[in-house]
């Protein structure tokens, strides 16, 4: 049940994203759909921990679990309040519109043309996810959704529209498959005198969607591998978005001041509000790792680690492919589809590291991505890969084919 909520949370924010980007009230409305599927399951799992405390200590334990539910039913209700930006119809500048295409993740929409690449195709046969670092989020099919039954086994039929979450560069891949023309992202009106102010609070308000997520991303990690320096960088970011949302509201009401219509600044204060309380969250997750004193139930660890995208951990090996070589230049979000959540060095971390930071060997990166991509990673960082498909224990092998990590 943690498993399903954690993923219908991630769902939720991502289709919201999606329904503010393509102004789809559909998809909104689905976003409020699955809300309801994840209360029903939140009330469950409560009752599921009362049952489960026979005794203090174990009801100890179990508090750490409630509260990451609380905190997960809490991200569901910032999505639930991004969509309705679009259902409440509370105005979004087109300037934001278009620059969340430059997001570091974006959501993306394609129709399958019968034909293409992907009609009467399984999912699992397209391998998304590490062909183009896209995965798909949810399928409407006609007038009918499907957000829980996506799995490799989903046959795609023309006509069907997918949506997706992933990297920009991917898109371009993305379309060819489904046999789409190119892409030209939305842009903003061309006849608008430049408006600084408006236009600092729209950069802004994309970078506090990168880093919220990337926060939401690294508190899940910190709990599966109870790490106390990713829960330290967890806690430096919801301090980074206080800080911007702070400045994000100062300049959306200077540039109310100049001749705008005030309700296309409505839906900035709106969506900066979620997106700070989206850090808000990340934090309350982590203060269970950060105090020694609080025991973290190891359902936690175990049910994180079986979610749609596997959070990896691993070295970059000496004389590598990615030893001395740039993000950009990897392009690992794109093939084999896992992001870098941060990157270990030298005893910090360097969290959401940008295309041109240079892997050193002896550097741990903190990838997140598809469960068959980790073998592509693996080979890339310069190890060999082992998967028990039975068990699902996996071992990484150097040069000699000596184990040097499991799991």
């Amino acid at each position: 049940m943690l498993t399903e909520a954690k993923d219908t949370s991630e769902l939720m924010v991502d289709l919201a994203y999606a329904a503010l980007y393509f102004g789809d009230p559909d998809m909104a409305e689905e976003v409020d759909e699955l809300n309801e599927d994840l209360q029903l399951l939140a009330s469950d799992m409560r009752a599921t921990c009362v049952l489960g405390a026979r005794n203090l200590k174990e009801a100890e334990a179990m508090a750490s679990v409630l509260q990451v539910i609380d905190c997960i039913q809490r991200i569901a209700g910032d999505a639930v309040d991004i969509a309705r930006i679009v259902t409440h119809r509370l105005g979004i500048p087109r300037e934001l519109v278009a620059d969340l295409s430059n997001a570091e993740e974006v959501s993306h929409r394609v129709l399958v043309r019968d034909g293409s690449h992907m009609a009467h195709r399984p999912l699992e046969g397209l391998e998304l996810p590490t062909v183009t670092g896209m995965r798909v989020t949810a399928v409407r099919r006609g007038r009918d959704w499907i957000t829980d039954d996506i799995d490799g086994d989903l046959v795609l039929r023309p006509n069907d529209v997918l949506f997706l979450h992933g990297p920009p560069a991917g898109i371009t891949r993305l379309r060819e498959l489904a046999g789409a023309p190119y892409w030209h992202p939305p842009q903003p009106a061309q006849d608008n005198v430049a408006l600084s102010d408006l236009d600092r609070a729209v950069d802004v308000l994309v970078e506090m969607k990168n880093l919220s997520e990337v926060a939401v991303g690294l508190a899940y990690s910190a709990l599966v591998l109870r790490d106390p320096l990713l829960a330290a960088e967890v806690k430096h970011l919801e301090d980074r978005l206080d800080e911007m949302k702070d400045r994000l509201e100062l300049w959306v009401l200077r540039a109310a001041q100049r001749d705008l219509d005030p309700g296309a600044l409505r839906g900035l204060l709106h969506l900066s509000q979620a997106a700070e309380d989206l850090g808000d969250q990340a934090q309350q997750m982590v203060w269970l790792v950060e105090d020694p004193g609080d025991e973290v139930h190891p359902i936690l660890a175990i049910a994180f680690g079986e979610t749609d995208e596997v959070v990896f951990q691993l070295p970059v090996s000496p004389g590598s492919q990615a030893d001395g070589a740039s993000l950009s230049s990897l392009a690992m979000d794109v093939e084999p589809g896992f992001q870098v959540l941060a990157i270990r060095r030298a005893g910090g971390y360097l969290y959401r590291p940008r295309g041109s930071v240079v892997l050193l060997a002896g550097d741990e990166l903190l990838a997140q991505g598809p469960y068959e991509g980790r073998e592509a990673l693996a080979n890339l960082l310069g190890w060999g890969f082992n998967v028990d498909e039975d068990t699902g224990s996996w071992e990484l092998l150097d040069n000699m084919g000596e184990v040097v990590r499991s799991g």
